[in-house]
């Protein structure tokens, strides 16, 4: 043993000992030092998520989104609704593989590819344990198919809801509008915190321009669940607000009787209560039915409906620009008044044209043999084209431009409705500014019978006509009538916005344009006197008008319109108000490539009016109050 002590190096084994001791300890440091880090970690630095992780395995908070706001009309029909709906919803968290889910739901499901990409937009600004929608409104069937299968879709649920329906489709349809599937540019420009749990938003018509009263804001409830996510009993509550609901001037009878009035003519037409600018109907056709963009439009739908040459989607009554005829002749008559131009009584000669002095071209009355000695009220209600010809010599077109002004030609009316047009009133500015050019004399005839460059839209030639029967005195367009929120049932009424007046120097004047008005109706020669003023037990005042399409050579005679492909037909204008001594509704009408304004777009006008009139009796006084 001796031996063996004497060659053992007990140095190097210390050593050894020591640095296998300092190795173990260095390895159990870093261990310790990890696990420390890691604690940590997860304890201080991610607290709050694994926290909120831990609950949500026992507890869920589910966003309950607010009932949106109905839409009425000033008697209490209902133009928007909302509907019981079934909705499919994902939690991105529960799934192991979204995209595979998606490509087995929708055999079982149909999941278009819009609403593949909607649910993405969704899912990319909601946390992944909660849920997002990725089908709306499920069919009976739908909701049976995907019941039957449910087992083999976790993190998958149908959750009960709304949708929104409007029960007088296509006939209210650019004027209520309709709400879409919220996308990521939608979430860009709205608080994302009012539309947590939300579908739809306003896209068009009313429901866009109201779409902060219309929403409400949401509620949540806080739900305790089993390991498989289903809710065993309800902790915490707190409700959503209601969207606000919404009533407008509108009157739903005679939306549907104007809409019916215009048959199968592409057109369109506004009524207004002059007394206050409310619109009464506001129509547009064709059209389309709203409830196919609720829960998003199939692309052959949509192709369908841009391709169709009549233009569904227009809404004609706010951006259609036309050229408005003769419509205008009242407005130019009274700047010729104003200005001292010509006295009412000043009887012109009409041969049936006018040439300009040093040109040959005859610009042509509609009459080609002339009206013959005509004074101002015979020019209006035989709408004399030469009478105004000669007019607008002496007035000029920066006259023309101001009068058509004062009554809004030209500028948007502002009504409370997303993309309304403009029109043109031209002047010398305006021809410089768009095509760099002077204005020439002849530019001014064409002027005065609005045509040329001159386009109104209805909705403008509605707001003029009903500044002719307040004599100077209105209020702007609008179709807010008022309010109820649902925490008060007190009715909030809109202000309605007062127009600049139009103070004519002779107030005199506006009787002289009234009257002629009124004869086109009533007189015997008057344009419109066989085709409105038929049986009349009320009093109308009315302008006809025809706007030409297409141009018709020097020597070229009018060729009767049968002969004519509809596409070149001129469109036909009806303005009128009623009762002349207390108006209560004006109305504006065009008819595309019509033909006749008094023929044509005059009965339409007419059945407009009577069907407002036989409302009334049937009606409280004030009809723009909800009850």
């Amino acid at each position: 043993m001796a031996a063996d002590d004497a060659i053992k190096d007990h140095a190097a084994e210390r050593r050894l000992f020591v640095v296998r001791t300092l190795v173990v300890g260095t390895v159990l440091g870093v261990m310790v030092a990890t696990l420390v880090a890691r604690v940590a970690y997860l304890q201080v630095y991610r607290h709050a998520y694994y926290e909120t992780r831990s609950q949500d395995n026992r507890m869920r908070v589910q966003v309950i989104p607010p009932v949106r706001g109905l839409i009425y009309d000033r008697n209490g029909v209902v133009l928007a609704d909302n509907l019981p709906a079934y909705r499919l919803e994902i939690v991105a968290e529960q799934v192991e593989d979204l995209d595979a889910t998606l490509d087995r739901l929708d055999e079982v499901v149909e999941i278009r590819e819009a609403d593949r990409q909607r649910f993405r937009d969704r899912l990319s600004k909601t946390p992944h344990f909660r849920g997002v929608p990725i089908r709306l409104n499920l069919s009976q069937r739908e909701v049976a198919r995907f019941e039957v299968n449910r087992g083999a879709f976790p993190g998958v649920e149908i959750r009960a809801g709304l949708t929104r329906h409007y029960p007088l489709g296509r006939v209210a349809a650019h004027l209520v509008g309709y709400v879409g599937g919220i996308t990521a540019q939608d979430l860009g420009h709205v608080d994302n915190t009012r539309y947590r749990g939300s579908n739809h938003i306003g896209k068009a018509g009313a429901e866009y321009s109201f779409e902060s009263r219309l929403h409400g804001y949401p509620g949540s409830r806080v739900v305790e669940t089993n390991a498989g996510g289903r809710a065993l009993r309800e902790l915490e509550m707190n409700r959503p607000t209601a969207g606000e609901n919404l009533y407008l001037t509108v009157d739903a009878r005679l939306q549907s009787a104007a809409y019916e009035a215009l048959g199968d003519n592409d057109g369109a037409v506004v009524a207004m209560n002059p007394e206050t600018g409310g619109v009464l109907a506001m129509v547009s056709k064709p059209s389309y039915e709203p409830d196919l963009f609720v829960d998003g439009i199939s692309g052959d739908k949509y192709r369908q409906l841009t391709a169709d040459p009549h233009m569904p989607l227009y809404n004609r009554a706010m951006q259609g620009r036309y050229p408005p005829g003769s419509t205008i002749k009242p407005v130019m008559a009274l700047a010729g008044l104003e200005t001292d131009a010509i006295p009412a009584t000043k009887k012109v000669w009409c041969p049936g044209y006018i040439t300009l002095p040093g040109s040959e071209r005859r610009y042509r009355d509609w009459k080609r043999t002339g009206h013959g000695w005509v004074d101002m009220r015979e020019a209006i209600y035989r709408s004399s084209d030469v009478y105004f010809y000669k007019l607008a010599l002496k007035l000029g077109i920066d006259n023309l431009h101001r009068y058509g002004a004062m009554f809004g030609l030209g500028s948007p009316t502002g009504i409370d409705l997303p993309r309304e047009s403009s029109g043109i009133m031209p002047s010398r500015d305006w021809k410089r500014g768009a095509r760099d050019l002077p204005w020439y004399p002849g530019e001014t005839l064409n002027t005065v019978i609005g045509q040329g460059f001159m386009t109104a839209t209805p909705l403008q030639l509605a707001q003029m006509t009903s500044l002719i029967a307040e004599r100077g005195a209105g209020y702007q367009p609008h179709v807010l009538n008022g309010w109820k929120a649902p925490s008060d049932e007190n009715f909030q009424s809109a202000p309605a916005r007062p127009l600049a007046p139009i103070d004519l120097e002779d107030r005199d004047h506006w009787q002289v344009v009234i009257d002629g008005m009124v004869d086109v109706v009533s007189a015997p020669r008057g344009t419109a006197h066989h085709y409105v003023g038929q049986n009349l037990d009320y009093s109308i005042a009315g302008k006809s008008g025809t706007s030409q399409v297409a141009g018709l050579a020097q020597n070229q005679a009018a060729p009767d319109i049968e002969d004519v492909e509809r596409r070149f037909r001129d469109h036909a204008l009806f303005v009128a108000f009623a009762p002349v001594e207390s108006p209560e509704i004006a109305v504006a009408v065009v008819v595309e490539h019509g033909g006749g304004g008094s023929s044509v777009a005059g009965p339409i006008a007419r059945r407009v009016i009577d069907a407002y009139r036989a409302d009334q009796p049937m009606l409280q006084a004030n009809r723009e109050t909800p009850q």
